[in-house]
């Protein structure tokens, strides 16, 4: 994507005062265009993962087996996000979050070359350091792109978050339309093999703009001291101990099955938010003032959790649904299902630069929607959206042919993505707001972990898609979402209210 440069009349101080990228700081073309590579390795790889593992590729048990490949699809989602905790604290603690992207970054790229190599073990190694690496880069990029907009209007920051989205879904628009060709139709590991060279563009875009950002991220908010690092590592060691002897207890005792990592992590996600909460809310250093924002938080990451659980199933249940019961036709050739997964990123690009525009236009007539309604209009959207597959899935089922037309997914993609549009971006922007100075990096990893506890969920929640059938499964979460939606706008008075002065 070409930049747009020009003269900036931003304060002196500010990186990359001297020229701005579409009316932002200079800095942000270096982390949107490094965001958009990492964006284009990720949806790549995500795009054909559900693909991969219910083509009967890999040895073992999971051919076949479309509900554990979901469950796999949203537990390995779960653990990617949750992973941004500790890379928060690492950038917070130990490197700055200049160093955790890079480091991050690089961690990326080999994940994805090591899922290049055809052979079990290296999917599953991959798949860790993409994990790994991803929760170093993740929340500390965003953190970044706060760390430009310090000090200026709450609406700029907004609109200057909705346009680093851009970035993410350039990237997510692409990747499914070649990883996701060359995976279904020339190799699965030839298309894990080109999301890794996006990544390693994305490393080598990261550096050479790096002159860009000033001072932000060079050094961590609140440096741990030796006797600090020293417990984390024991820690560390503890629970990653644990973890080894647990998976050599069950398979010595011949009774292991991969559902039983399943639901250790999806237990994970749910126990970790809510640990993590308390600590941080018990924590000395958190200032009495700032607690309520912290308790405003835990509303939105609660939503956030029910948005993204229901939105994340776009690459599992509903990649299967367009796989099997979606008319993919177009004369005599039949495109990848994997496709479907560009639309949404297509449609936020289109719409992210109109509501970046919207809000900025109703801020200045003071009629700009409250964060919590923001929120709210998510959740109804997230609902209607599902509301739509109930629809779906009853006409696949009383289809001669079993199929539907593509214009049902399409609907759907559209309802969510002007939901999204109320959620991510503007969520993305509140973190960085209501989070304390020595909390950024940890409260973006939260923010992150919405994602991860939805797909932990999904874990179990996809499992009832089977025995329930696609019309009852997907308008009962419609019907959840919507009555979540509801009480959000009843709650947001008292949400303002613990806000404080971040609106």
């Amino acid at each position: 994507m070409a930049s747009s440069l020009t003269k900036d009349s931003a304060s002196p101080g500010t990186p990359g005062t001297e020229k701005t990228f579409f009316g932002h700081p200079r800095g942000m073309a270096t982390l949107f265009m490094t965001e958009m590579w990492e964006r284009f390795s990720w949806y790549g790889m995500r795009g054909i993962l559900v693909l991969y593992l219910i083509a009967g590729v890999l040895d073992g048990p999971l051919a076949g087996r479309e509900a554990l490949a979901a469950s796999i699809y949203g537990v390995y989602n779960a653990v990617v996000y949750m992973a941004a905790m500790p890379g928060g604290w690492v950038a917070d603690r130990l490197w700055g979050a200049r160093k955790a992207v890079l480091v991050g970054g690089i961690v990326i790229a080999a994940g994805h070359f090591t899922l290049a190599i055809p052979a079990d073990v290296a999917f599953f190694c991959g798949l860790g350091l993409i994990a790994i690496g991803t929760g170093l880069l993740k929340p500390n990029i965003s953190a970044m792109v706060g760390g430009l907009y310090e000090g200026q209007p709450s609406a700029r920051r907004d609109a200057g978050f909705t346009l680093f989205y851009m970035a993410i879904n350039i990237g997510g628009m692409a990747a499914p339309l070649v990883v996701g060709y060359l995976g279904e139709n020339v190799n699965w590991h030839l298309g894990f093999g080109v999301a890794g060279v996006g990544m390693t563009l994305a490393v080598i875009q990261y550096v050479l703009g790096g002159r860009h950002l000033g001072d932000i991220g060079k050094e961590p908010g609140t440096p741990a001291s030796p006797e600090e690092k020293r417990a984390a590592l024991r820690k560390v060691a503890l629970w990653g101990g644990i973890a080894v002897v647990a998976l050599v207890a069950d398979l010595a005792l011949g009774t292991y099955d991969i559902e039983h990592i399943v639901n250790v992590l999806a237990v994970l996600g749910i126990v970790v938010p809510i640990v993590y909460f308390v600590a941080m809310y018990r924590n000395p250093a958190l200032a009495k003032s700032d607690k309520p924002k912290i308790q405003a938080f835990a509303w939105f990451f609660a939503t956030a959790v029910l948005f993204w659980m229901i939105y994340d199933q776009s690459g599992s249940l509903l990649t299967i649904f367009a796989d099997t019961k979606t008319d993919r036709m177009i004369g005599g050739w039949e495109f990848p299902a994997s496709w479907y997964q560009s639309v949404n990123p297509a449609m936020v690009i289109v719409l992210a630069p109109i509501f970046a525009a919207l809000w900025v236009k109703l801020a200045r007539r003071d009629r700009e929607p409250s964060t919590p309604m923001k929120f709210a209009l998510a959740m109804l959207l997230i609902g209607g959206s599902f509301g739509i597959m109930g629809l779906a899935g009853a006409a696949a089922a009383n289809s001669d042919t079993g199929k539907v037309t593509v214009f049902w997914l399409l609907s759907v993609y559209l309802v969510q993505t002007l939901g999204e549009m109320c959620l991510s971006p503007v969520g993305l922007s509140l973190s960085t707001k209501l989070a304390p100075k020595q909390f950024v990096g940890q409260i973006m990893g939260l923010w992150f972990l919405a994602t991860a506890t939805g797909n932990a969920l999904n874990g179990w929640t996809t499992k009832l898609n089977a025995p329930l059938g696609d019309a009852v499964y997907y308008t009962m979460w419609a019907v959840i979402a919507v009555a979540a939606g509801l009480v959000f706008m009843v709650a947001g008075r008292k949400i303002r209210a613990l806000m404080g002065d971040v609106r």
